[in-house]
């Protein structure tokens, strides 16, 4: 009978344990069409280390999803009905990381993203099932994703920023006051698709010391908006929309909407 070779504890074992499987991430998804999220969700759902939470149809829903839930990533539509994905970011973003997740590629979308605390901004169309998985997964370790409208956008602000500072400032470009003035920015003007007629512009721009944005948005209360219409056209909070009009009245010296809107047009009656 053939000896057996001598039993060795633990020779069954492999040597070394294997490596560790990736940190599983949840997700919200909030897309305002049902055919994206469905998508999104299926395409998500299907990796082993990602769960898909909940859905969301506008920012309110995003916005209690993400209080229920507590997700590692909010996956953002900028453009939805009631509670437009920009306003609803400053308050998803102090719960969870963000990534913007659109159609909308506009500089000035992207840029007011940014300093919404959008963790990275990625645009339909310019990039691949396995980019949009990376990205979900990279969010959550503090790396933001750009996609390349996205990134060109962040780079030309940056730019243009720093030649300004330069302009007024001779200290170096990247010196610690051009950094803290860049996390500073104000909002950027952005010239709206509903904007009203250039006519009601020319009219009362002249011997009013409002800014670009106060202008624009006169332009659009004298054209009849209401505040909730104005802050979808300029991708503003009610809130925001509010504060900027409490600002015109005093310039105008007005009281109500009807009476910055006749001095704003030239048709005040003057005493």
């Amino acid at each position: 009978m053939p000896d057996r070779p001598p039993h060795r504890p633990g020779a069954e074992q492999p040597p070394f344990p294997p490596p560790p499987g990736p940190t599983p991430v949840r997700v919200v998804v909030a897309d305002d069409n049902p055919v994206v999220r469905a998508g999104l969700t299926a395409l998500l759902s299907g990796r082993e280390d990602i769960t898909v939470a909940a859905q969301a149809a506008d920012g309110r829903e995003a916005y209690e999803a993400t209080r229920r839930h507590r997700p590692d990533v909010v996956l953002l539509d900028v453009r939805m009905p009631g509670v437009d994905g920009l306003s609803a970011l400053p308050h998803l973003a102090r719960i969870s990381r963000v990534v913007m997740l659109t159609y909308s590629h506009e500089p000035e979308i992207v840029q007011e993203a940014l300093r919404g605390g959008a963790g990275g901004y990625l645009v339909h169309g310019e990039f691949t099932v396995e980019e949009l998985v990376s990205a979900v997964r990279d969010v959550t370790r503090g790396r933001a994703h750009f996609t390349p409208t996205a990134a060109t956008a962040v780079l030309a602000h940056l730019r243009g920023d720093a030649t300004a500072h330069a302009k007024t400032d001779s200290s170096p470009l990247f010196s610690p006051s051009s950094a803290e003035a860049l996390s500073q920015l104000q909002p950027v003007v952005r010239q709206s698709s509903l904007s009203a007629p250039s006519s009601l512009s020319s009219a009362g721009r002249k011997g009013f010391p409002l800014s670009a944005r106060e202008a624009e948005i006169m332009d659009l209360i004298a054209s009849g908006m209401n505040n909730q219409q104005i802050a979808a056209t300029c991708f503003i909070s009610e809130k925001t929309v509010k504060n900027h009009i409490n600002r015109i009245f005093a310039k105008l010296h007005s009281s109500s909407r009807s009476e910055a809107a006749a001095k704003w047009l030239g048709t005040a009656v003057t005493s």
